[in-house]
């Protein structure tokens, strides 16, 4: 008999909520309709070394339940370093936590039950990843990522956001950190290689979208696609405060690109590279893990996602 689909839990997704309503939460997902397992991750990295046992051991879907912190963890349990595992292992997600924005991109429904009813029925998309080369204090490394990738003050609110307070609607918190990050931040010059086109500017942030959303529901990339083999790379420039805040709500509406300022850039490519000649961090999928320089690259149909529901966006159809 092979094994049952393995839920991979964050228990301090949601500030701590999780973990503590587990058996409520629990109830619900298998009412939902889904058989499993669980293994409750408990400390950064452990989510990823839970979920590559769980590939290798041929499990028929890892689950991520939690945010999209968590949702990034367990995607990178499904390589190691040759790459992609071989497994038929199919990846799912449960969504919990502050940001929710890897959910939104994938139209995987918000409440749990009905995510747990999504993916009892299987229906699966094949799903690009991003994969990210940058620098640590250890040296450089690597790290796939599933939504938004972003160079500048993205960095900075994913700081401010880990270490400041937590409120009640995870798009409050990123929205609070935003502001906060906003009225500190000075753009920085970067150098922007995209496909081997090069570009120097001095810029707010470069995002390097996969998926739709970031921080908290703003749709930065309207027109990505999960399935087209290609990352969205958006160029915010030399905005001022009065701009970045008359910019705000656009960018939450997915407007921002209508009628192009001519203070942001759109464009698709297969790779990007980031660099700088100060220290300025970089954003996968809501965590901070490291600094530029950077290189981005798009995976194609890495990974089949299951539970996503194609039939809400068109763009999510494979």
């Amino acid at each position: 008999m092979s094994p049952p689909p393995l839920l991979i839990l964050n228990p301090a997704a949601a500030g701590g909520r999780s973990g503590r309503r587990w058996p409520e939460l629990e109830a619900r997902i298998r009412k939902g309709g889904l058989s499993f397992e669980v293994a409750f991750s408990t400390h950064r990295g452990h989510a990823t070394e839970l979920a590559r046992a769980a590939v290798r051991a041929q499990r028929p879907m890892v689950v991520a339940v939690g945010g999209d912190g968590t949702m990034n963890e367990v995607v990178n349990g499904f390589f190691d370093s040759r790459g992609r595992i071989e497994s038929p292992t199919r990846f799912g997600i449960l969504p919990l936590g502050t940001g929710g924005d890897f959910r939104r991109s994938a139209s995987v429904p918000a409440d749990l039950e009905r995510a747990a009813e999504a993916l009892a029925a299987g229906e699966t998309m094949p799903l690009d990843l991003g994969r990210a080369t940058f620098e640590t204090a250890a040296g450089p490394t690597s790290r796939h990522f599933l939504n938004i990738a972003d160079a500048g003050i993205g960095g900075e609110v994913t700081r401010l956001v880990a270490e400041g307070p937590r409120l009640p609607r995870g798009s409050w918190t990123y929205l609070l950190a935003s502001l906060r990050a906003l009225y500190g931040w000075r753009n920085v010059r970067l150098r922007i290689e995209v496909d081997g086109r090069e570009q120097e500017q001095v810029c707010q942030q470069v995002v390097i979208a996969n998926g739709q959303y970031y921080g908290g529901g703003m749709r930065v990339a309207p027109g990505a696609d999960w399935a087209d083999g290609l990352l969205d790379v958006i160029v915010i420039g030399d905005v001022n405060l009065v701009e970045n805040m008359r910019g705000l709500r656009r960018i939450r509406s997915g407007t921002h690109l209508d009628g192009l300022s001519p203070k942001i850039s759109h464009q698709r490519a297969r790779r990007v590279e980031v660099r700088s000649a100060g220290r300025v961090l970089i954003d996968l999928d809501g965590e901070q893990p490291g600094y530029l320089p950077a290189s981005f690259e798009v995976v194609p149909a890495a990974i089949e996602l299951v539970g996503c529901q194609p039939e809400v966006s068109p763009s999510l159809r494979a």
